[in-house]
């Protein structure tokens, strides 16, 4: 696993660490204007912090961190902006690979990625091709995706599948939609023990709907590019004074 001294595992119960994290990384426009830097310098700062939460997750002993990237809705945003945070992944990758492969951690990458630029899909598989046989930490970015998109996409995998007679209308369950949906790779650990947003905003933003159902939500006030491996410690810390009832009773 990664070591990092910045987390201080001694205050929080090494066995009691949330499976899979989700994070939306919020923030880094506002972190670079208030430098009176512009945007692009926010989100390469942003990339380093996701190296330094990538490192400190695992070496805390989480199985999957989701990073929501890039929403379906970010193509809304200037045309310079835009072009910067598609060629993120080659940078990142090239950069990273090495030592992801070292410390046994496996990319993957959900939402429409067909509907990236030709570069930025290389990027991506050859990331999740090079760390293919790695089996520690899934380092999961949610890239071009919306969760509406998602849900969507699995009502009409859903439906070809009635329309094909590969299953009766009355057999679809909340287990048929999980299996359709983009995280069905990862198997029981799909849904997020927590979700995490940075700079302050509180909401969802189109990520992770159905997943999130019975997620533990903790809101930072730190824009992404100053998050760090003790802020996720007290985020677990949190977490791991949260009573988690599913809706029932204990």
């Amino acid at each position: 696993m990664f070591k990092s001294k910045n987390v201080e595992s001694f205050k929080i119960d090494n066995n009691n660490i949330p499976k899979h994290v989700a994070i939306i990384m919020d923030g880094n426009g506002r972190w670079a204007k208030a430098r009176h830097m512009p945007r692009i310098a926010g989100h390469k700062k942003g990339m380093n912090t996701v190296k330094t939460i990538t490192k400190a997750a695992s070496a805390l002993g989480m199985k999957v961190l989701t990073l929501y990237a890039f929403s379906t809705e970010n193509w809304r945003r200037p045309d310079k902006e835009v072009n910067y945070l598609m060629g993120l992944p080659s940078k990142f990758f090239n950069d990273f690979i090495p030592d992801l492969i070292a410390n046994n951690v496996k990319v993957q990458v959900m939402g429409y990625i067909n509907q990236l630029p030709e570069q930025t899909q290389q990027a991506v598989k050859k990331a999740i091709e090079a760390t293919a046989n790695c089996d520690g930490m899934i380092l999961n970015f949610a890239l071009n995706y919306g969760a509406q998109d998602e849900i969507v996409t699995s009502i009409q995998k859903i439906a070809r599948l009635v329309k094909n007679n590969e299953i009766d209308i009355d057999d679809i369950s909340k287990e048929t939609v999980q299996n359709n949906l983009m995280t069905t790779n990862l198997g029981k650990l799909a849904n997020p023990d927590l979700l995490i947003r940075t700079s302050g905003e509180k909401r969802l933003s189109n990520f992770l709907l159905w997943q999130v159902a019975y997620s533990e939500f903790v809101f930072r006030n730190e824009n992404w590019p100053d998050f760090n491996a003790e802020i996720l410690s007290d985020c677990i810390l949190e977490y791991q004074n949260r009573h988690r009832r599913f809706g029932g009773l204990k």
